[in-house]
């Protein structure tokens, strides 16, 4: 008897709440093909290719209730006077989606186009060029978008407070010339150089404040960043400044279930001591012509799974029952 009880669960658990398209990186430019720092090779002019063939399976599938873009449309490359037009040729390939696209931004896109010109055209809601957010696609769950550049030397006018504070941080930090370069830092220390940046204090707050009312109204969260947040993830030399402070906010918590980021091109999974899964996206610059990095992501009341084209690699991200266990006591004793 029991084996059929379970048999109907599955059957029912077999349908996504709802579901979702993601891709990462997809760094444009009209320019020819080259290498990254490392001599990785970068196809800057296909990866609009893998985009369109991306929303095109998106809306096949007519399944798909929104898509988030994890940052970094537009190579740092692109030259300055095509930055805009480039910009809203990979925006106008979104759009093509039959549905909401979300979209992040990521030290590329700010290489192109400072932030007061970027948020309208990407349709990020911004207080103060801030670029972090929230929405909630189904009650069960709630999406949050961080703003890994929010204290960066990228981005913002030269003179104001954030550039300020980071190349202040980088100069205590990288005792290096170029602050692009990790020499000589070692293990973690790495990760601080100028094309990466920090969440800063309000937003921190903020972050707080969201998980505090999930928590509240039992829902379950996704963070999304373009900067990865868990070294067993990432490349150290990809991840957030802070992503230690970022974590230790998030772990105060048991709602976050999942932090989903791009930025590290060969992308990587890892779970933390806490039970939250970390993927990181394959990036679809690096797809040679004819090959694709995208997927699209089920969302189940325990999982997320992310079912990836190609060179995105498939993954099953269980929630940790050990988690919403603790949840649920700290609810009746609350209560």
């Amino acid at each position: 008897m029991m084996g059929s009880t379970n048999g109907l669960t599955s059957v029912r658990g077999n349908q996504p709440l709802f579901s979702f398209g993601v891709i990462s990186d997809v760094q444009y430019a009209d320019i020819p093909d080259g290498r990254s720092f490392l001599g990785v090779p970068r196809y800057y002019r296909h990866s609009i290719a893998v985009l369109q063939r991306a929303v095109q399976r998106w809306n096949d599938q007519k399944k798909h209730k929104f898509v988030i873009n994890f940052g970094d449309i537009v190579d740092g490359f692109c030259p300055k006077d095509q930055s805009l037009n480039a910009v809203r040729r990979v925006v106008d390939g979104f759009e093509d989606f039959n549905g909401p696209v979300y979209h992040m931004i990521g030290n590329h896109c700010l290489y192109n186009l400072p932030r007061n010109k970027l948020l309208p055209i990407l349709n990020i809601p911004s207080v103060d060029g801030r670029a972090y957010y929230d929405f909630s696609p189904a009650p069960e769950f709630r999406f949050v978008v961080l703003d890994g550049y929010d204290i960066s030397a990228i981005g913002w006018p030269q003179d104001h407070p954030c550039t300020i504070e980071a190349l202040k941080f980088l100069q205590e930090k990288n005792p290096n010339s170029d602050k692009n370069s990790p020499s000589g830092l070692e293990g973690l220390e790495r990760r601080f150089l100028m094309f990466n940046g920090a969440v800063g204090k309000e937003q921190l707050e903020w972050l707080d404040g969201i998980l505090q009312e999930a928590t509240s109204l039992q829902q379950k969260v996704v963070i999304c960043c373009h900067l990865p947040l868990d070294p067993g993830a990432s490349s150290k030399e990809a991840l957030l400044w802070n992503y230690d402070e970022v974590m230790s906010v998030i772990h105060r918590y048991n709602c976050v279930k999942v932090c989903l980021a791009g930025h590290d091109h060969k992308g990587g999974h890892a779970v933390d001591s806490h039970g939250i899964h970390h993927r990181v996206l394959e990036a679809a610059l690096e797809c040679p012509p004819g090959t694709d990095a995208y997927g699209y992501i089920d969302v189940y009341d325990d999982k997320l799974s992310l079912n990836g084209t190609d060179r995105m690699a498939s993954t099953d991200m269980l929630f940790n029952p050990q988690a919403h266990f603790q949840e649920k006591r700290h609810q009746e004793v609350r209560n």
